[in-house]
């Protein structure tokens, strides 16, 4: 026996053999249907990987769903693709609505129980299996399709699709170790990349022969979810991308564009003519309150600051600021989905980030405060704070770092400075209706919007930020640009997101408080038709929006 031999075979612990035993046999034909009916008789799975949900609220709702059924009946194929188990709970639910309003529903599926841990074809295929036999009840109502039985065989993706699939693998990499620079070899991209090549085939040859009127699928932009997002896109069906913020009972949408991007173009050129009503500047005023004094604000589930305000004097003497202009940088968590390919002159965040503060660092006439976000405290990645002090281990007087675990209030930050600088943060737009000059530098929605200052280079970023410098206060936002940040905040918190009943993040809880009766129902359609009707592709005309809400 070889050295080598006897070492794999030391290391080969019971755990380990099973693991190999279960990856041959997850190859061999019938294997795992066999163990399936031997040992999960009772149609439940031992695994992270859990429908229970679906399963104790599938008869209710199916019986909902049947009532409506008979009165509505459409031609209109409805693909709905989804991977990971919670978004496959939410398919369910909607997917049965769509059912209920006539629709010919298919929902697409991959059974994993997360998108970073590998998986043997063996655990894979059971938990195909207990996909099946929970959706058979519904079958009459739905249909489903499963990528891990897909004859798509290894046909080479055509060029165009081969390449976005390995865009999306490098956000996915990115996503999953919130990193920016991405090596091909490391095991997440591998990963990544062959779960994304398998579904890419899977969706080609399955939307190609079956050809919906509309595919629906979350986020669009990383995952499965984006790279059957590019095959329904390359083929020219309708796509509409869906996502979901802070606030219960709202839903974002997007036709035929990835809705993380959040796309505000035509919303804004809808709305931009017409004034807040007065009962609308109370909402909105009302929302920044509460995110000024860290607290909830109604159907908003996020508290935005971790430390209420103290005032300009409190900050100014903590961080011994003088007379000095100041810039605040605020950042964004590094690999959020909000920011992944948003590059418009930089490379990445991180480089913006290092050669702001090495611009800054030859600039003693400023004083730059970087504010790191508080959500890297609930992160795994790279910290701003590193990129910081990777250009300035030793940081000078008149650079101050303000890390995440700080109780700094943001808004007391805003209120002392004379120009901001944001890649894609909200920040960029709170300090904009502060009226600060703002620098944006990242591909975020409310740039170009008509109240911040946005360079297409970096000779236009660093002129921009030296003419603003050379006279601070001859920069600050006029009245009307003011009132033009407020208004677009109005609309992008509150007309943007478009009334829907069930949140993924709280799914079943509001399965409960509103039903599919109640959404099918009378007064439920004249809330969430529309919805429904964006979501099936009918086009989101924003200016009818905007014309129905001003009657």
């Amino acid at each position: 026996m070889t050295e080598k031999e006897y070492k794999t075979r030391k290391t080969l612990s019971p755990s380990k053999a099973k693991v190999l035993v279960k990856q041959i046999l997850g190859e061999m034909p019938l294997t795992a249907e066999l163990y399936w009916l031997l040992r999960h008789r009772d149609g439940t799975l031992n695994s992270r990987y859990s429908l229970r949900q679906i399963k104790n609220h599938f008869p209710g709702m199916i019986a909902d769903t049947e009532i409506f059924r008979q009165k509505n009946q459409t031609k209109e194929k409805v693909f709905i693709f989804t991977a990971l188990h919670h978004w496959l709970h939410h398919a369910s639910v909607m997917g049965l609505a769509l059912s209920g309003l006539g629709y010919d529903v298919t929902i697409g599926y991959l059974p994993y129980a997360d998108w970073f841990t590998p998986i043997n074809r063996f655990d894979l295929r059971r938990q195909n299996l207990y996909t099946q036999q929970t959706f058979r009840q519904s079958s009459h109502l739905m249909q489903t399709f499963s990528f891990v039985t897909a004859n798509a065989g290894y046909k080479a993706l055509p060029e165009k699709l081969r390449e976005k699939v390995e865009q999306i693998s490098q956000l996915d990499t990115q996503y999953t170790l919130q990193i920016e620079n991405v090596d091909a070899k490391c095991e997440t991209y591998r990963l990544r990349l062959e779960r994304n090549l398998s579904a890419a085939r899977a969706a080609l040859s399955w939307l190609e022969n079956n050809k919906p009127d509309v595919v629906i699928v979350p986020n669009g932009t990383i995952l499965e979810f984006g790279v059957v997002y590019e095959v329904a896109r390359f083929l020219g069906i309708r796509t509409v991308t869906y996502e979901f913020g802070d606030q219960s009972d709202r839903i974002w949408l997007a036709q035929d564009s990835k809705v993380m991007l959040q796309n505000t173009e035509e919303l804004w050129n809808a709305y931009k003519e017409t004034s807040l009503s007065e009962n609308e500047n109370e909402k909105i005023q009302s929302l920044f309150e509460a995110r000024r004094k860290a607290s909830v604000w109604k159907n908003f589930s996020r508290r935005w600051q971790s430390a209420p305000v103290q005032g300009v004097k409190s900050v100014k003497d903590e961080l011994r600021l003088d007379n000095r202009p100041v810039i605040l940088l605020a950042t964004n968590v590094l690999g959020d989905s909000l920011t992944l390919g948003r590059q418009i002159f930089t490379q990445s965040m991180e480089e913006w980030i290092a050669r702001t503060v090495q611009y800054f660092a030859g600039r003693p006439d400023v004083q730059l405060i970087i504010r790191v976000h508080p959500g890297e405290m609930l992160t795994h990645g790279q910290s701003m704070v590193a990129v910081v002090h990777g250009v300035l281990p030793e940081l000078p007087e008149y650079i101050h770092l303000i890390g995440p675990e700080e109780k700094v209030n943001t808004y007391d930050l805003i209120a002392t400075a004379d120009l901001g600088l944001v890649y894609t943060t909200t920040v960029g737009l709170e300090m904009a209706m502060s009226g600060v000059p703002v620098v944006v530098s990242g591909d975020t929605h409310y740039r170009n919007r008509g109240f911040t200052n946005d360079p297409t280079s970096w000779l236009k970023y660093y002129k921009m930020i030296g003419t603003i410098l050379s006279n601070p206060s001859n920069f600050r936002l006029s009245e009307e640009q003011i009132k033009m940040a407020w208004a677009y905040a109005y609309r992008f918190f509150f007309n943007y997101p478009l009334p829907f009943p069930w949140h993924v993040g709280h799914l079943w809880v509001d399965v409960e408080a509103t039903s599919i009766k109640d959404v099918l129902g009378p007064a439920g359609l004249e809330k969430y038709r529309p919805t429904f009707e964006y979501l099936t592709g009918k086009a989101l005309n924003w200016k009818k929006i905007a014309a129905r809400a001003n009657k």
